[in-house]
């Protein structure tokens, strides 16, 4: 019976798909977890206990029906699994593999709290959609009918294209307006390729202009096209922006050559994946091939950034960041990944400032004197970190232990190249748009519904990290999915009042 395949928790172990070596994957820029084999994607489905409230789904963002398709994956009944699992998630195969599922479902599995290790839920979902498409399970995009309503959808991110997706399939017409040449955004961009394939991305992008969703990239609002522009276009706008705005670092020479911004290093290596003419790469600025790398901060980004220098080349790479490793913000099973290839966590540390010279005198040109000291402070070149040590003192508000300078402890990590991952804040929207209307929050965001998402603005929505702040890819396909279901029901009640009128 079909029961039989489930409950296998008791005497089944908890397996993850086959990971490449650290010394293989260290030579590209492949994913670094190999697909499950049917036999065992459907073992350990069947470690699933089926309980009766099932934290995994009430944890995910979008309420996953996680042991619904864990069951029927256990079945052999894999269709019907990528339809159960497209239901809810517009993107599943993208969610299974850059989903911190040890802080979501993973995190709250009812077996692993009971000891016996967590079914694997992310590869399972990252198996199945693979599956489906190599299968031809995976429809086009065939509206029934065809709708006069147009949306107008700024930013091509997950959240973007959640919603335009739901849209397209409800009918109405969509174009997706990015300052990008390729949709995606920080999936394209600034996710790379060893947790996340580029042509996973491509192919959604695809499936969405195949279906009919216009898409006008290299268009950057308030540059190429104005907002009231497109209001003037569109029966409704969605703003899925993202945040791009690097978090900074004051201290000495903070604003010399080769301290750069993380998302910055990231989009060129990503940009030379798909085969682009990067001249800041080519030309060694944003390389790390041959250099000692610093990274500061130590969250995912982080994390991206030091493996990717590992890859570049890099003589060593090390990361900085203010707590310990038990209270860092990223993933777990990231950190692991990188101290495997070869990152060296310095905990407790943070930076004060930067060591740098004329770039000739670093190579053993001429001294600088103040004659030349202006043109100096131009050509100047990063030899290092002024670091601080830090050690763990009271609890703030939100529980976590606050960093305190360990005074006289101070030393310099020399450094090549120095990228700072500190997070992402919103562009200042109102004024870049000519938009003083746009009502935002203290911290930059844009003011929506948490339900509907519509902001003040008549017609006007927003959702993902413009709203929430830096956050998870997941909870952006949610914010886009709720928006455009919302906005289908605003559609269908003007509708209705205009036909009982």
């Amino acid at each position: 019976m079909a029961t039989n395949k489930m409950l296998r928790f008791v005497n089944l172990e908890r397996q993850t798909p086959e990971k490449r070596t650290a010394d293989a994957r260290k030579e590209d820029f492949g994913e670094i977890y190999r697909e499950f084999a049917a036999d065992r994607a459907a073992e350990q489905a069947g470690r699933c206990s089926q309980c009766g409230v099932p934290y995994c789904q009430s944890h995910c963002p979008l309420h996953n029906n996680i042991p619904d398709w864990l069951r029927l994956v256990a079945e052999d009944r894999l269709q019907e699994a990528y339809e159960v699992s497209q239901a809810t998630n517009t993107f599943p195969e993208i969610c299974g593999r850059i989903c911190p599922q040890d802080r979501l479902c993973e995190g709250n599995c009812v077996i692993e709290q009971s000891g016996h290790g967590t079914v694997t839920i992310g590869a399972v979902e990252k198996y199945i959609t693979d599956t489906a498409f190599e299968n031809g399970w995976v429809p086009s995009i065939k509206p029934r009918t065809e709708r006069a309503e147009s949306v107008g959808i700024i930013g091509a991110g997950p959240g973007g294209l959640a919603a335009a997706d739901v849209l397209r399939r409800a009918g109405v017409q969509v174009t997706v307006y990015d300052r990008y040449d390729r949709a995606g955004g920080l999936m394209t961009y600034g996710i790379p390729g060893f947790k996340l394939e580029k042509d996973v991305v491509m192919r959604r992008n695809d499936q969405l202009a195949e279906g009919g969703v216009t898409f006008e990239l290299n268009c950057e609002v308030g540059r190429d096209i104005l907002f009231e522009d497109i209001r003037a276009r569109h029966d409704a706008v969605i703003i899925a922006t993202g945040v791009y705005k690097s978090r900074d670092l004051g201290g000495d020479n903070s604003d010399a050559s080769g301290v750069v911004r993380a998302l910055d290093y990231l989009t060129a290596s990503n940009r030379k994946s798909f085969g682009d003419d990067v001249e800041v790469f080519d030309s060694g600025e944003l390389s790390a091939e041959g250099k000692r790398v610093v990274v500061i901060g130590g969250g995912d980004t982080a994390m991206d950034c030091v493996r990717t220098a590992i890859r570049q080349g890099a003589t060593s790479v090390k990361c900085l960041y203010r707590r310990d490793k038990a209270n860092m913000p990223g993933s777990q099973r990231e950190v692991q990944n990188a101290e495997e290839e070869g990152v060296e966590f310095i905990w407790l540390t943070a930076p004060a400032g930067f060591e740098a010279g004329a770039r000739d005198a670093i190579v053993g040109g001429p001294a600088v004197t103040p004659m030349n000291a202006q043109a100096a402070s131009h050509a100047a070149a990063v030899s290092g970190v002024r670091v601080q040590r830090m050690k763990l003192g009271e609890a703030d508000a939100t529980g976590r232990q606050m960093p305190e300078i360990i005074e006289g402890a101070d030393y310099i990590e020399e450094a090549d190249l120095v990228i700072k991952a500190l997070g992402f804040e919103p562009e200042d929207l109102p004024t870049l748009w000519s938009q003083p209307e746009l009502e935002v929050t203290r911290w930059g965001t844009v003011k929506a519904d948490f339900r509907t998402h519509q902001t003040p603005l008549e017609g006007v929505y927003a959702v993902g990290d413009i709203v929430r702040g830096a956050s998870l890819v997941v909870w952006a396909i949610r914010d886009g999915r709720e928006a455009a279901e919302a906005i289908l029901e605003q559609f269908s009640n003007a509708a209705a009042t205009i036909a009982a009128e």
